[in-house]
């Protein structure tokens, strides 16, 4: 399950830590879906629920679920440590950045860094 908490005027879908991946387009449409029924308008997301097959840029995955998010009007938060996969990958690396640069994509260490983004 999830939790869902207003964060700065912010209405967050948490996900579990020890929820199922998230290793299929349909486990991120099926995230879109729970968000939108609990009116949410972000998705936040352990780390530890998205595994390699995500932070492999080159099958396509993090774009297609990242896409669908976005083009659904949602933003999407993932929260823990992704320096495992910035240390192994340059377009990671460069992807995280640029994310966290702008704001419909984030990448921060716990929900502490979110709650502060979101002036929380």
């Amino acid at each position: 399950m999830a939790e869902v908490v207003e964060i700065g005027g912010t209405v967050v879908l948490v996900c579990e830590m020890d929820g199922p991946a998230i290793e299929t387009e349909r486990a991120g449409t099926d995230l879109i879906g729970n968000a939108m029924g609990a009116g949410a308008s972000m998705i936040a997301v352990p780390v530890a629920r998205l595994g390699d097959a995500f932070f492999k840029l080159s099958n396509g995955l993090a774009g297609a679920i990242t896409q669908k998010i976005v083009n659904y009007r949602l933003r999407l938060a993932v929260v823990g440590d992704v320096s495992t996969w910035t240390a192994k990958s340059v377009p990671v690396r460069d992807w995280v950045r640029e994310s966290n640069a702008r704001r419909d994509i984030w990448f921060v260490h716990d929900m502490a860094e979110l709650k502060a983004k979101l002036g929380g």
